[in-house]
């Protein structure tokens, strides 16, 4: 495997990253979208896995997602970005206490 080739990915990567605009709204758009697709995912699992269907703890760690990416906008230097991450990742977490009572 071509290592230069992975280096040169990784780099791109990084740099579309650090091209994000340091705004709540966009820390907003990431908590939101973050959480989704893996969310959507572990639910499905927790449908039709009988031995999964009380590990509310899969949801938790889909909302958990948030606080990776918070702690990397962070160090990054992008602290609206983190700021409107951890925004939602409250009212991703009131959701599912919601969803746990009901």
């Amino acid at each position: 495997m071509n290592l230069n080739f992975l280096y040169g990915e990784t780099l791109k990567m990084h740099m579309k990253i650090n091209s994000i605009k340091d705004t709540v709204w966009n820390g907003c758009a990431i908590g939101v979208l973050t959480p989704i697709l893996p969310g959507l995912l572990m639910w499905y699992v927790m449908r039709n896995v009988a031995v999964l269907r009380e590990a509310h703890w899969l949801l938790i760690g889909c909302v958990a997602l948030n606080a990776i990416l918070m702690n990397y906008f962070f160090k990054k230097d992008k602290e609206n970005i983190g700021r409107g991450i951890i925004s939602v990742t409250f009212l991703w977490a009131f959701a599912f206490f919601y969803y746990k009572v009901s």
